[in-house]
């Protein structure tokens, strides 16, 4: 099933999981030097064979090279698209197979509370039914543009437009 698209990207605001990224990056780095180390120990196996074969950096290289990719990805691809539409939602693997999209119409009201990075998107009044948005993975500093823009966005909708 096609998602409606906006023909004019300018008129889009994305927000990457670039907070999320931070910890792949960390990790790929981490895995990276534990690789070295083993490289490092090539020159003194003469001496001491008991150590670890050079063929050990394997395994740290490739959990390196899946967390560099884990975190490029992050920080490339859209989390969240605010759209004229509404709000499309991502997830991090299969994003073409479960993107969702909520319309701004279908949304009552928005409430994030004050000590959690979380939006929820109630469709009524009596807070039924609805989405949650962690916005743990967006970076610290773009989550106060995102909540303003959704709250500016739901606050210029019209009281008989539901």
């Amino acid at each position: 099933m096609a998602s409606p698209r906006v023909q004019s990207p300018e008129q889009e605001l994305r927000f990457t999981r670039s907070g999320q990224a931070v910890v792949f990056w960390i990790t790929a780095a981490v895995m990276l030097m534990a690789a070295l180390v083993f490289l490092l120990l090539i020159p003194h196996r003469a001496e001491n064979p008991e150590l670890p074969s050079p063929a050990w950096s394997l395994v740290p290289l490739a959990f390196a090279l899946l967390a560099g990719r884990l975190a490029l990805r992050c920080t490339r691809h859209a989390y969240l698209i605010l759209t004229p539409l509404g709000i499309e939602i991502f997830p991090l693997f299969r994003p073409h197979k479960h993107l969702q999209l909520v319309m701004w119409n279908e949304i009552d009201h928005a409430e994030s509370p004050e000590n959690k990075p979380l939006l929820i998107l109630h469709y009524d009044k009596e807070r039924n039914a609805g989405v949650v948005l962690t916005l743990s993975p967006i970076a610290r500093s773009r989550r106060g543009l995102f909540l303003r823009a959704v709250h500016g966005r739901l606050a210029k909708r019209t009281p008989g437009a539901a």
